[in-house]
Order: C-alpha cells, then sequence, then structure tokens
C-alpha cells in the first residue's frame, strides 16, 4: 500500500515509476484500517475521492467505552463538524478496498506494476540503485524507494540494524458482515474498550457492510515471528482478556473467526539517516513501524509517499539532485514521524492501564471527553 501510494505521487510528480511487489497477486488479506483527515486530504487531493467514497465508511462518532462495565468513558464527533475543522473526512476503510483505489489510481497515471517481483539483492551506487529481482534478473532506477513493509529486505540491507523486536502485545483481528450479526451488535461508528492489559476496537467497512474488530491483549504467540497471519482462536482470546462487560463478550463471541499476530516494532527513529541514504529512502513501516494506539500506520506511509513526490518534483537533474531531494524529504519527515511513533507507544500504555493510572484515565476521559480524543497536531498537517 505504501508502495502504491508512493509509486502515484512520484508519477504525478513526473517522474517513470515501477513497484516490484513480491506477492503474485493482489489477494483480499489484511482488515481495517483508520484513516484520518491527514491522510484522506492527500488522497482527495490525488482525485481518488470518488473511488474512496465508494469502498469507505463514514463513521459519525468515536465513542471509548470501559471493557469492564460498558459505561461510555468520552466521545468525539467525526460528522460534518470534524471534516469542516480538518478539511476531510474520517474513514474506515477495508485494507484490500484501499489497495485497489491506489492501484487503480497508479494504473492510470501511467505506473509499472510488477507482480511476483521480489528485491534480492540492493547495491546503491553514487549514480544508480541496482537491484536483483528475483534470483536472476538485474534492474537498475534513479532511485529506490523501500516500502516493504515492517520486515523490510531494502532496510536489512541499507541501514543493516538488526531485525525488529516483539512488543509483548497479541492483536486478533476479525471480520463479520454486519448483517448477520444481532442488532444490538451492528455500529457504523468506531468504538474502543479499554480494559487492564487490553482495548478493542469495532469500526465498519466496505461502505458500512462489514463490522472489523481488533482485540489486542498481552502475551506471547507461539508461532513464528514474521508470521502475522496465524489462526486465532477465540477461547485463548476470551481467557487472555479476562472479565468483560456482557456487550464486548457477545461481541467477540459472535464473530465468525480469528486471525492472531504478535506485534512488532522498533524505537521512534532518531535521526534523518533512518529515512534515507543516498539514492534510497525508506517509507512507511520499512521506516518507522508503528504501533496501533494512534490508527496512524496507513495515515504516516500516505503523508510519506505525498512528501517523497513533493521532494523528487525538485529534483529537475536525476543524476545530481535525487540525493539532496531524498535528504530534503527526510529533514521533513522523520519528527513528525517519530513523535506519532512515541505517541502511539505512550497511548498504548494508557490503554492498557491498570491500577491508579487505569482510575486516572477513565476519570480524565469523563471531565475532558473530546479534548483528549481529539488531535489537532496530528489532523491538521
Amino acid at each position: 500500500m505504501g508502495g502504491l501510494a508512493a509509486a502515484l505521487a512520484c508519477s504525478r510528480a513526473g517522474w517513470q515509476a515501477c513497484v516490484y511487489e513480491q506477492a503474485r497477486e493482489f489477494r483480499e488479506v489484511g482488515a481495517g484500517i483508520q484513516l484520518g483527515p491527514n491522510a484522506t486530504r492527500i488522497l482527495i487531493d490525488w482525485g481518488l475521492e470518488p473511488s474512496l467514497s465508494a469502498i469507505a465508511a463514514r463513521p459519525q462518532r468515536l465513542q471509548v467505552r470501559s471493557a469492564y462495565n460498558g459505561r461510555e468513558l468520552g466521545r468525539l464527533d467525526l460528522g460534518d463538524r470534524f471534516a469542516q475543522r480538518y478539511g476531510a473526512p474520517y474513514l474506515t476503510v477495508h485494507r484490500a478496498d484501499l489497495q485497489g483505489v491506489l492501484a487503480d489510481g497508479a494504473h492510470r497515471a501511467g505506473v509499472e506494476l510488477q507482480l511476483g517481483s521480489r528485491i534480492t539483492v540492493v547495491s546503491p551506487g553514487p549514480d544508480v540503485v541496482r537491484m536483483r529481482v528475483g534470483d536472476t534478473h538485474q534492474a537498475e532506477s534513479d532511485v529506490l524507494v523501500g516500502a516493504d513493509g515492517l520486515w523490510s529486505e531494502v532496510r536489512s540491507q541499507v541501514c543493516r540494524d538488526g531485525p525488529p523486536h516483539p512488543t509483548g502485545h497479541l492483536a486478533y483481528r476479525t471480520l463479520a458482515v454486519q448483517a448477520d450479526l444481532p442488532a444490538a451488535l451492528r455500529s457504523q461508528d468506531v468504538t474502543v474498550w479499554l480494559g487492564p492489559r487490553l482495548h478493542a476496537v469495532a469500526y465498519p467497512v466496505r461502505a458500512g457492510e462489514q463490522l472489523n474488530v481488533v482485540a489486542i491483549v498481552q502475551g506471547t504467540a507461539k508461532g513464528p515471528a514474521h508470521d502475522w497471519d496465524q489462526a486465532g482462536a477465540v477461547g485463548e482470546l476470551l481467557a487472555a482478556m479476562g472479565p468483560l462487560c456482557q456487550p464486548l463478550r457477545d461481541l467477540v463471541g459472535a464473530m465468525p473467526s480469528w486471525r492472531l499476530w504478535a506485534l512488532q516494532d522498533r524505537p521512534p527513529m532518531q535521526s534523518a539517516n533512518e529515512m534515507a541514504s543516498g539514492r534510497v529512502a525508506l517509507l512507511g513501516d520499512a521506516a518507522h513501524p508503528m504501533r496501533p494506539y494512534l490508527a496512524q500506520g496507513a495515515g504516516m506511509a500516505i503523508e510519506d509517499a505525498a512528501e517523497l513526490g513533493r521532494a523528487l518534483a525538485s529534483a529537475t537533474d536525476p543524476a545530481s539532485d535525487v540525493a539532496m531531494a531524498l535528504r530534503g524529504y527526510a529533514l521533513t519527515r522523520w519528527q513528525r514521524c517519530a513523535r506519532v511513533q512515541a505517541r502511539s507507544q505512550r497511548n498504548g500504555r494508557i490503554f492498557h492501564a491498570t491500577g491508579l493510572m487505569r482510575w486516572g484515565r477513565d476519570l480524565s476521559l469523563r471531565l475532558l471527553g473530546e479534548r483528549l480524543l481529539d488531535q489537532p497536531w496530528l489532523y491538521r498537517r
């Protein structure tokens, strides 16, 4: 997704872009994504609003509830006033649907897409970046953008800083057709449930026809660290969640099946050097993996792509301007991304709080509500 967004932005900036995608076909994988106005504003600017509107849900509110007793702790209006305040709406989408919108936009912009193409060797040089694709195919380019996710092959060869680290948190995700759920469990809003050492999020996708649910608990996965699509058992999830209010227990039990992955991340970035070096740049999770506690993983990748396009638009001479343009991209982006990484980690501690911290969190939400839940520093970008 980050690669498609980057290719589209670079094509709009006048570059010929090619996406090397290791999957042999685009499949319907993953689940839901929340897109704040900082991200939807960019997608609209790229001319994708009609396609986005056809596949997105537009929740009217965010409500935060206690996972233990079900009481509402706070809420944030996400409707028309929110969209007017930030100049773009808050949308929720299925990952595959957003991928399709970006792929269609990239195709119309002239982007070349090569499926089943995994970059295995990267050789940056002063004048060109050479790559080996698969076992034998050789390719070269003026710029290489590593948008290959948390376990980035490009990062491993350029930064050589080792693999990401386990967070001790497990994410269970599921999707259900809303019409198949009991009426009391259907929703067109974003609902966040907070409890000791856990939280859950539910929101609509696919124009509201399906409900996406993610539950995050503390623990260790049994499978390989890089496997983000393990089978999850509802019994194990409920045992890990502990005492729950009946509505949340009913929601978890009503979902048809669960998938599981162990969350991994890296420390917040410390410098621009972690985003660009010479003719190679990193983007999205390859540069700054995000814990999902601020719902900005996709948003930061889309912001990265837009800034990359702006930076490369100024590189009128690929022979001499590229490294400077990528350096400018990294200098513009790294501090904001590091702040979002740090805030996401902080939110995780608050969401899963116990004892006095949990009591203070709940009281603050009841007293301040929207003032705590709104994020002007993030959305006004």
